[in-house]
């Protein structure tokens, strides 16, 4: 496992920065499909935009499938969807084939949902060992509670579930959503953290030191191959882990 952590001013150097470095990253493939998992949360709809306005035609966009680490359980045209943020700040203002688009369907059975969404998953992220399902990039932010995708404390089985998702249930509001599990989190190429604000920066301490509490926070257990943290000043740790090149 090799972590690396950037560390910037703010937010949007943040997004600003991962946009470029995606860019580069996407560049430097050599297969035809990338396959990318997104994530929601603040910090992404930056990034969005960043994609939006900045990249959209120096990008292969056509190469790129983008899939989600997690949705909740809503129609698209609802404010908490994580597809329908994505869909009004980047997807639609991009040229990208419809087909390339792989939204977890919010609307639908969370359990027949669930099932679904992994067969498709299945038929278009190449399969690695066992038969896991190998994504080119998975993109993460992490709570304040320390999860991660939607994978809460309570539920940190799905850490070592074996299947490729599971339906979560928000630890306070109830709310049903779809997550990929830790397995297929692990399984990917690269794993990256967008992570910001002063809220997070005792728990991801934790997490990135191993130490207090660490093993009770999902976060702290994505083991991906390569781990990228994108942190701002607020939220990074002291002393930071890894190197800021």
């Amino acid at each position: 496992m090799t972590i690396q952590t950037k560390i910037f001013a703010n937010p949007t150097s943040v997004a600003d920065a991962f946009a470029t470095d995606f860019s580069a990253w996407v560049a430097a493939q050599q297969s035809d499909t990338i396959t990318v998992a997104l994530s929601g949360g603040s910090t992404p709809k930056l990034l969005f935009q960043a994609w939006a306005e900045h990249y959209r035609n120096s990008i292969p966009w056509s190469r790129v499938h983008f899939f989600w680490g997690d949705e909740r359980c809503v129609p698209p045209t609802s404010s908490d969807s994580n597809y329908g943020v994505a869909h009004e700040l980047f997807l639609s203002r991009v040229q990208i084939p419809s087909e390339n688009i792989h939204r977890v369907l919010g609307e639908a059975s969370p359990d027949a949902e669930c099932l679904r969404y992994a067969d498709e998953i299945r038929q278009h992220v190449r399969l690695g060992a066992g038969g896991m399902p190998q994504f080119d990039l998975v993109i993460l932010g992490m709570g304040d509670d320390g999860h991660t995708a939607s994978i809460f404390p309570h539920e940190s089985h799905f850490l070592k579930s074996p299947r490729i998702c599971e339906v979560a249930t928000h630890p306070e509001s109830g709310q049903k959503r779809i997550t990929l599990t830790g397995p297929v989190i692990n399984a990917a190429r690269r794993v990256t953290f967008l992570i910001t604000g002063a809220s997070k920066a005792r728990v991801l301490s934790q997490v990135m030191h191993r130490t207090g509490d660490f093993a009770n926070f999902p976060a702290a257990h994505i083991t991906a191959d390569q781990v990228d943290f994108y942190l701002d000043e607020a939220a990074a740790p002291d002393p930071p882990l890894g190197s800021n090149p």
